[in-house]
This record gives structure tokens, sequence and C-alpha cells, in this order.
């Protein structure tokens, strides 16, 4: 399956996708900002013939979920009540500090890393989903 993964954020929201046949993750866009934001990405699961939605869950170290959970999960309910794809979750633990240590080694400007960081935060989020799945 083709899934497009989604780390939602409030300010951006890194969009990574998989190939078919869930081999390889990779990010894919950063969108800005809030407005229009689910149709936004129902359209780029559409135009990306995704087969299912994946959304990283920012869970508390210890496990328990917190009110940036309580947001994804709502965000990701109004979301199946738009399209027929089906919604998954994966922690997201330590998604964006592991993003960040690879986006370190390439030498880019913070700006350049922070316009960047989500996506690849997400393609980190898919590749986890796709091992837990296998």
């Amino acid at each position: 399956m083709k899934f497009l993964c989604i780390d939602l954020g409030d300010k951006r929201t890194g969009l990574a996708i998989c190939d078919s046949d869930e081999i390889l993750a990779s990010p894919l866009m950063v969108l800005q900002g809030q407005k229009n934001l689910q149709d936004e990405i129902i359209k780029i699961a559409q135009n990306h013939q995704a087969d299912g939605l994946v959304f990283g869950l920012a869970l508390n170290m210890d496990g328990s979920e917190g009110e940036r959970v309580v947001k994804t999960r709502d965000f990701a309910e109004k979301i199946k009540g738009k399209t027929d794809l089906p919604v998954f979750f994966q922690d997201e633990r330590l998604s964006s500090y592991s993003a960040s240590q690879k986006l370190s080694r390439i030498g880019l400007t913070h700006k350049k890393k922070k316009d960047k960081i989500d996506a690849i935060a997400a393609a980190e989020i898919l590749k986890e989903f796709i091992a837990a799945r296998k």
C-alpha cells in the first residue's frame, strides 16, 4: 500500500510518502499554516494515489497521551469524515530529533533546516510505521 504520512504541527505540517511496495519512505513537502489544511492533505493524497494516511502521534516519553495527541486525533477524525482513505497512527517520539541529526550532517543553514525538518520527520515516522507492519 502507498501511504501518505502527516507530521501535524501548529505552524508547519510535514508530509512524506512511500512507494506501493512499502520499501522507501521519502520526504514530500512542508505545508505552512492551518488554513484549508485538511483539504490540502486530501488533495495531495489523491494526487499521489495514496491508499492510506498515517499520522504521527507525539506521545510523551512515558507513552502517555498529551494535548498534542488529542489535537492530532481530532484532526485525523475530521479528515476521515471527508475521505474514504483508512487512517493509521504511529508513535513519533524522537522523530524530529532524528531528522535534525540527519540535517546537521549536511551543513544547511538554520532556516533551510527549518524548512525541511518536518518533511524529514514525517519520513522517519513513515519508516517506523512500515517497519511495524512487516
